[in-house]
């Protein structure tokens, strides 16, 4: 089963490949669904690692509809990717009404080849998954990361087994949100050959409490959220 960790650091993609991960999806601000990382953050990882380096490409936080010049930014990423030796590009683009903007898509799968490219969880979205998973597979898209369109992937492991049984010879379905210790078998019982999660902790980074917030008191600041070794270690003991 390979095992992907979503990495929203340096710190967090070494201690990933510490604990035994296959590859990681590096990201930045987890607490927001996560964006593109800096260009520092992706060329110090590239560099360090040896396992492959999956890259979300996704400009801001919010919706998955992005204006021309939002659109642009993520093509320039994507060829940053490249350039300096990323493994797969994360990404995907959705409709006003949350429909596939196939035409989107399908121009960043084309601007990424070769490397491999993740659907990510804008998949979720989606209010015609059906017909949605169809057309990625069609735009060359190598998986799909879901939930099930659920909140947690256990509480949408009944679209993900149905997904998967269906379209399994024609693209990767993996798993992700929610995806733990105590759960992690689960998915493996089903079959699923991929499984993605962040095995992190927060870790307190100062010792005095914000004086302000500047996100809105959303979360608390004086934490940080990096992936543990000792935690990708269990998760991958345990699926193996």
């Amino acid at each position: 089963m390979i095992i992907e960790i979503c990495a929203n650091s340096v710190e967090s993609a070494l201690n990933a490949e510490k604990g035994g991960a296959s590859r990681i999806e590096l990201c930045g601000e987890l607490e927001v669904g996560g964006i593109t990382p800096s260009y520092g953050v992706l060329k110090r990882v590239v560099a360090q690692l040896e396992i492959p380096v999956f890259v979300l490409i996704r400009p801001r936080s919010g919706n998955f509809t992005y204006s021309d010049e939002e659109f642009e930014v993520m093509k320039e990423d994507i060829l940053l990717c490249k350039k300096i030796g990323c493994s797969g590009i994360v990404s995907g683009v959705l409709n006003d009404d949350n429909t596939l903007d196939f035409k989107r898509t399908q121009e960043l799968v084309e601007l990424a080849k070769p490397l491999s490219f993740t659907f990510h969880r804008a998949f979720d979205w989606i209010p015609n998954p059906e017909e949605a998973i169809q057309q990625i597979i069609e735009m060359g898209c190598d998986r799909i990361l879901t939930s099930g369109q659920a909140n947690k992937a256990t509480d949408g492991l009944p679209l993900l087994v149905k997904l998967q049984q269906e379209y399994k010879d024609k693209i990767k379905i993996m798993p992700g949100s929610g995806v733990n210790i105590d759960n992690v078998k689960a998915f493996k019982k089903e079959g699923f050959s991929e499984i993605h999660f962040s095995a992190s902790k927060l870790y307190k980074n100062v010792f005095v409490a914000a004086p302000i917030s500047f996100n809105g008191n959303a979360f608390d600041e004086s934490f940080v959220r990096k992936s543990d070794s000792s935690i990708v270690q269990q998760m991958v003991e345990n699926v193996k």
